[in-house]
């Protein structure tokens, strides 16, 4: 018989970060590339995953990336990402990007999106990670919600039969008949 799984709470691995949109990360329009921004967020998502896992953990997936509105050359970038739930091996890591203006530190949000890591040894092979301890309210809805999104991705890639997801099947169920059909 195994040991139990350690648990870690959301906080001990949320990570920031603050990046400068400079000239170098834009288009022709003078906005940021959608790809220098996904870099920036997989990084800081790379970092809370290692925290989170205690070791190297690697992007498997990028779900949901949501551009909310443009960034642009100077704008201040505030990047936090935390995981929301931890699985054998894997890790859901929630980012969000919001700009920050530098006079009145007002924040807005501006992009966000889920990664997928799995941590691994020094051969390459999944490990297992600690399990994520949520605490407050919104952190216990975002990992039930981690769950389904897990659920509906393996689904969707033809690794697990509609019959195997409990909590797509329960989602459907409550949906459907929560309507006026």
């Amino acid at each position: 018989m195994s040991a139990p799984r350690q648990s870690k709470t959301v906080r001990q691995s949320r990570t920031q970060t603050t990046e400068l949109v400079l000239p170098n990360d834009t288009n022709p329009h003078g906005t940021m590339f959608g790809g220098s921004l996904l870099s920036i967020m997989d990084k800081c998502a790379s970092i809370c995953a290692r925290r989170h896992a205690g070791r190297v953990s690697v992007t498997t997936a990028i779900d949901s990336v949501e551009f909310h509105e443009p960034l642009r050359i100077g704008d201040v970038l505030l990047v936090e990402a935390w995981v929301n739930r931890a699985f054998r091996s894997s890790m859901e890591v929630e980012v969000t990007v919001s700009t920050e203006d530098p006079d009145s530190r007002e924040q807005h949000m501006a992009n966000h999106a889920f990664f997928t890591f799995v941590a691994i040894d020094r051969n390459g092979r999944p490990v297992a990670v600690p399990a994520v301890m949520p605490e407050s309210k919104d952190e216990k809805r975002r990992y039930r919600q981690a769950g389904l999104r897990r659920e509906v991705r393996l689904y969707l890639s033809g690794r697990l039969k509609l019959t195997d997801a409990p909590l797509v099947k329960d989602e459907l169920i409550a949906t459907l008949q929560s309507k006026d059909l």
